[in-house]
């Protein structure tokens, strides 16, 4: 049996990138796993690919910004597998990530904030009583190293991301009595084909970017697992030690 046997999973943005390496690392791991993205065409591949290697998987073409969105598919999914385990919140838009801190507007900001903590927030309100019912939920969210540093020009997203960090302290201290812990995985990957475009390394201990199949899902399944049942409201750096510059 796979570390997540039994369970049930939601994994947003799991069309493509960490959110499908993730989906799939789970699916083998034995939990049953939902799907969510905003493309149906991601959605179902990942479907396909995860039932072709045995696992079950239920996909769910959804829009993170749309809160009715997000909670239908969050009960469908408690209706079709009898409860929810774990939480992943992974989706993000990078189309609106870059702004410079003068040239920012509201209208940009807010669109970061409406797929990342706002979204967050909503999902994790909508899976709580089943979190709470499973009596060993895990919460994982996606933050980013861009926001610890301040990593210019990405004044929206870092402001965004940081916003995340704080629910997840928050969500980790009065949920812990309900035996849900809640944690942020900050990773370094390369989910653009960065590489593959001879982009330089960036400037961490190890000098590459993280994969997500092979240094990512490892991680968010270690917070996901009974490995990790006494961490809760921590930030892992899944960094390759870009952390060390800061001095955090």
């Amino acid at each position: 049996m796979g570390r997540l046997y039994g369970k049930v999973a939601i994994i947003t943005g799991a069309g493509r990138g960490i959110g499908r390496a993730t989906a799939k690392l789970f699916a083998a791991e034995g939990a049953k796993v939902a799907v969510l993205s905003l493309t149906p065409a991601n959605v179902e591949a990942v479907v396909a690919e995860i039932e072709a290697a045995g696992g079950t998987a239920l996909g769910i073409a959804t829009d993170v910004s749309n809160p009715d969105q997000l909670k239908a598919a969050i009960d469908t999914v408690a209706t079709t597998w009898g409860g929810i385990d774990i939480l992943v919140n992974n989706a993000f838009d990078p189309s609106a990530v870059q702004s410079s801190v003068l040239e920012l507007s509201v209208e940009q900001l807010q669109r970061n904030f409406d797929t990342a903590p706002i979204a967050f927030l909503r999902t994790m309100q909508a899976a709580y009583p089943y979190l709470k019912a499973s009596g060993h939920g895990r919460i994982i969210n996606f933050a980013s190293m861009a926001g610890v540093i301040g990593l210019p020009p990405y004044a929206p997203y870092n402001m965004a991301k940081e916003a995340v960090r704080a629910l997840t302290r928050v969500a980790a201290r009065e949920w812990g009595a309900d035996r849900i812990t809640v944690n942020n995985v900050l990773p370094v990957a390369d989910t653009w084909g960065a590489e593959a475009a001879n982009a330089p390394a960036p400037q961490n201990a190890l000098a590459r970017y993280g994969s997500p199949e092979d240094d990512i899902a490892p991680v968010v399944l270690f917070l996901a697992s009974e490995d990790a049942r006494f961490i809760t409201g921590s930030s892992l750096m899944a960094d390759g030690g870009m952390i060390i510059d800061s001095g955090r």
